[in-house]
């Protein structure tokens, strides 16, 4: 059973069964799957909500949407590393985390709908729903892979990972620092979305990369999850463990929404 059903989406009363007893007890106070899959849960349903505000809002006033974006980029930094530096946190800044990157998401959505009616270009249904379908696709694909176990993480595989995920985050927060002096980081930034010709080809690939990378991201957080199960973690560790997830999904959906935009600014069809 262990070996052939996914511990994260799966929800498997023998499985808690199995890894949440001890000295023929049951625990209640460790992490089990369905804890994580209810707080993951509930984090999307407050990202979604958040977003769907910060899109309406940033719309409405878009005078307001460069600096709504980088505060919440800020915010959303320091919360990350709040919790990562103390799991125990992240039972009560988890939700605000959710809250604030759900804001910068909508907001960031509602700049690349203005960035494409500059250029006369519509995407149908609208860049949110694209690159939501998008995600979601994703997250079917790796969960698929990950439950028919054709990728096993091993630790190799988690090192490169997570050594390849700190590149790129370093690379996007410098960045962002750079854009405060007027540097653009070419196929990186959001204004390079827009190119045409070759060099908007090579930041589709970048774009392809850093998506195929968030993607694979999804495993190490799968593979998380399944440890901290297996180990009867405390129970805060479930509102780290769909901390981890909505971190990852967040990535997808905002590379998910650049790649619309490079498509649809390459093609320059509606």
């Amino acid at each position: 059973m262990y070996k052939s059903s996914n511990p994260v989406f799966t929800n498997d009363d023998k499985f808690n069964e199995i890894y949440n007893q001890a000295d023929g007890t049951t625990k209640t106070n460790v992490t089990t799957v369905q804890g994580v899959v209810n707080k993951t849960a509930i984090l999307t349903l407050v990202a979604v909500i958040a977003g769907a505000g910060g899109f309406s809002y940033f719309t409405a006033h878009p005078e307001l949407l460069w600096m709504g974006c980088i505060a919440a980029f800020i915010v959303t930094i320091g919360i990350y590393f709040m919790i990562f530096g103390d799991p125990k946190k992240a039972v009560f800044l988890a939700p605000v985390y959710a809250v604030v990157q759900g804001v910068f998401l909508g907001g960031f959505t509602a700049l690349a709908e203005s960035m494409l009616a500059s250029r006369g270009i519509a995407v149908a249904g609208g860049v949110a729903l694209q690159a939501f379908v998008v995600t979601i696709s994703v997250m079917l694909a790796m969960l698929s892979l990950y439950t028919s176990r054709i990728i096993k993480p091993n630790g190799k595989f988690m090192a490169i990972m997570a050594t390849a995920a700190g590149a790129v985050a370093f690379m996007y927060l410098i960045g962002f620092m750079l854009s405060f002096v007027g540097i653009r980081m070419p196929y990186i930034s959001i204004s390079s979305t827009l190119a045409t010709g070759t060099a908007g080809y090579i930041g589709l690939g970048v774009n392809l990369l850093f998506l195929g990378l968030a993607s694979f991201m999804l495993i190490f957080d799968f593979k998380m999850v399944e440890d901290r199960v297996r180990d009867n973690s405390p129970k805060y560790m479930e509102w780290f463990c769909a901390f981890g997830l909505i971190v990852t999904l967040a990535w997808i959906y905002f590379e998910s929404v650049k790649l619309v935009m490079r498509l649809a600014s390459l093609f320059n069809r509606n």
